[in-house]
């Protein structure tokens, strides 16, 4: 199981979370898969239909879209 995105997304580099505000709901690049993963993260397929792969990419599940959002909206999103 993977940890909430507010214990992996600092883990980050400021790159990835720049890219992932600017892309956000976007198809996730291989590489930005492999540091959430390092991280922590996962957005794998969960039992909840949460995050897919699919043939043309990687996607994040909607809860953490929505997180990062909030985020780049300059809120605070509330924990996972």
């Amino acid at each position: 199981m993977s940890a909430p995105i507010e214990h992996w997304w600092p883990r980050l580099s400021q790159e990835t979370r720049d890219l992932l505000i600017a892309s956000n709901g976007d198809q996730v690049p291989a590489s930005v898969v492999a540091e959430i993963t390092r991280a922590g993260g996962s957005v794998s397929t969960d039992d909840r239909g949460s995050g897919h792969h699919t043939p043309e990419g990687t996607y994040l599940p909607d809860e953490v879209v929505d997180w990062i959002e909030a985020v780049a909206n300059g809120e605070t999103p509330p924990p996972s």
